[in-house]
């Protein structure tokens, strides 16, 4: 026997059509909320919002009254698929109302270039939202993982007396304390070396195909919070059948994302013969390639150019995605062909990107953390 809560549960399911069988009447405010659920979700009334500003705009803030942040981007997400919704970014109002996630990003990025003037300020602003929220989250673990790698690489056991490390130091020769003297023998110092330009380069080199866009968003975080440390210096790529170089933007993520065209073709490469010429210290660079591998250029070529990459000592890594969504439809044949030349080959969720990039650039075997962290694509 039901009691009354599960009854309610299955009526808003069910959507109270003569043969729900529940005979449970809803309160007010549930009567609200099955509203906002069958314009959506009822097929026999499919489009019931209509193309009305105001009644988009009122469901928009219905759903975010009665629903939590996750399940608002959900049915966002469904409205524009089911209702053909899109055009509702086209209105200040509709904006302003939307709850921001990646994937509303990734659209607006989509529709950048047909966006009327009154609403780019903003659908700007909903971008810088969601940017905000993933620095805030992502920026001082991507610091922190890199940073700590490279100050590991760059450690010197013959170190000048300015550059000592002295903590480092007189942990590693505790054991030589002398009681009578009260103090250590420095056997052995421990120092960082000189400063340089850059220990490492680092080129992220982006897919912008429709079918990346949330991989986009991320790689444009990561990219922006990479640019900011000293000792590497990071590059940003992005192509379709055309490639473009994004890296003066870099400092400046929303005008980054904006300036990518997702959508059009793939010519892979196009993109890696670009990023082989731009490759200045190739044992000292991290390629990074953010693709499903699909190659809509000259595949041959395209694996001639990673094969001599690869030759040249540059250490590739290909991600099928940068997103909490799981690995997507992908190219086998490319990912087994380039897994044969050791480049590693998987997708990659946003929390586990920092300590890649830490494992890549203090030259572990990426294909190794990898599989520790099981994102080794199953066959």
């Amino acid at each position: 026997m039901m009691n009354d809560e599960q009854l309610r549960k299955w009526r808003l399911i069910l959507g109270g059509q003569q043969n729900d069988g529940t005979g449970f009447s809803l309160q007010p405010e549930d009567v609200q909320i099955d509203k906002t659920l069958e314009a959506l979700y009822d097929n026999d009334r499919k489009g019931s919002l209509g193309a009305s500003s105001p009644n988009v705009a009122r469901w928009l803030g219905d759903i975010r009254t009665f629903f939590p942040s996750s399940v608002v981007q959900v049915m966002q997400q469904d409205a524009m698929k089911r209702l053909n919704l899109t055009q509702m970014l086209f209105e200040k109002e509709m904006l302003e109302n939307v709850e921001p996630d990646v994937h509303l990003v990734a659209t607006l990025m989509t529709l950048s270039h047909v966006i009327p003037d009154k609403t780019k300020d903003t659908a700007r602003q909903v971008v810088r939202k969601v940017v905000d929220q993933l620095m805030q989250k992502l920026a001082q673990p991507t610091q922190q993982a890199i940073v700590g790698s490279l100050n590991k690489s760059a450690r010197n056991r013959r170190p000048r007396h300015n550059e000592i490390n002295w903590h480092a130091t007189i942990q590693k020769n505790l054991k030589h304390y002398q009681p009578e003297y009260k103090t250590i023998i420095p056997e052995t110092r421990i120092g960082y070396g000189r400063k340089r330009s850059s220990l490492k380069d680092v080129v992220l080199c982006l897919d912008q195909s429709g079918s990346m866009g949330t991989s986009v968003v991320y790689s444009g975080i990561f990219g922006s919070v990479m640019a900011s440390i000293p000792a590497i210096k990071t590059r940003m790529v992005v192509f379709d059948t055309a490639v473009a170089d994004l890296s003066e933007d870099l400092t400046d993520p929303v005008e980054l994302l904006f300036g990518v065209q997702l959508g059009g073709g793939t010519d892979i490469n196009a993109a890696l013969t670009y990023c082989k010429q731009i490759i200045t210290k190739p044992l000292d660079t991290v390629l990074v390639l953010i693709t499903d591998l699909y190659e809509g250029g000259n595949e041959n070529d395209m694996r001639k150019r990673a094969t001599e990459l690869v030759a040249a000592g540059v250490q590739v890594v290909v991600l099928l995605a940068l997103n909490d969504d799981g690995a997507p439809s992908y190219d086998h044949g490319n990912a087994q062909f380039l897994s044969n030349l050791g480049i590693p080959v998987f997708a990659c969720t946003p929390d586990k990107f920092p300590d890649l990039m830490a494992a890549a650039l203090s030259k572990q075997d990426v294909g190794m953390w990898a599989a520790k962290e099981d994102l080794v694509l199953k066959k």
